[in-house]
C-alpha cells in the first residue's frame, strides 16, 4: 500500500468511516453493486478485485456497511470516483458528502490535477465539491462494453 502517513477515520452520530479494507463487507457491497444501474449483474470477485485494485472508504453503523465508495487512482495525478452508494435505510445523513470530504481530504490525494466520475442522477451532489460538466467533452473518449457482466453469466451458462 503507498500510504505514507496514517489513514484518517472518524466517528460521527453513530457512524464509523473508514478507509480500512479489512472492514468492507463484500456481500453488503457486492448486494447493491449487482442491483446499481451502472454495474447491474457484477460478480462478486469483480467486486473483489476491483477493491483491491482501488482506494476504497466505507461507513458503518453498529458494525452494518452502511455507505461504500470507491477511487481508482495513481495517488499523483489523477482519480475515478466511483461506486459511491448510501444503503436506503442509512439515507439523509450525509454520508456521501462525508466519504466526499474524506477522499478530498486524504493525505495519499492532494495536488491531483484531475478528478473525474460518471453519473446518471448526482449532479448535485458533485457540484457542491467542485465537479463540473467536461468543457471539452470532445477530447475525451471511452471503451465501454454495455452490458458486460450479463454477456458473461450468458456464456457461461451456455457452457
Amino acid at each position: 500500500m503507498p500510504f505514507s502517513t496514517p489513514l484518517p477515520e472518524a466517528n460521527r452520530n453513530g457512524f464509523f468511516l473508514s478507509f480500512d479494507k479489512d472492514l468492507l463487507q463484500l456481500d453488503a457491497i457486492h448486494g447493491f453493486l449487482s442491483k446499481a444501474y451502472w454495474s447491474k449483474g457484477i460478480p462478486k470477485q469483480v467486486v473483489k478485485r476491483a477493491i483491491d485494485h482501488s482506494l476504497c472508504v466505507g461507513v458503518y453503523y453498529e458494525g452494518k456497511q452502511a455507505a461504500f465508495a470507491r477511487l481508482v487512482t495513481d495517488y499523483t495525478t489523477f482519480a475515478y470516483l466511483c461506486d459511491v452508494f448510501v444503503l436506503e435505510e442509512y439515507r439523509g445523513n450525509g454520508l456521501s458528502k462525508w466519504m466526499l470530504k474524506a477522499f478530498r481530504a486524504h493525505p495519499e490525494l492532494q495536488g491531483l490535477r484531475r478528478w473525474m466520475l460518471a453519473t446518471e442522477d448526482a449532479h448535485e451532489l458533485y457540484t457542491q465539491f467542485g465537479f463540473e460538466p467536461l468543457p471539452h467533452p470532445e477530447r475525451f473518449m471511452q471503451l465501454h462494453t454495455p452490458n458486460i457482466y450479463q454477456k458473461q453469466t450468458q456464456r457461461a451458462e451456455e457452457v
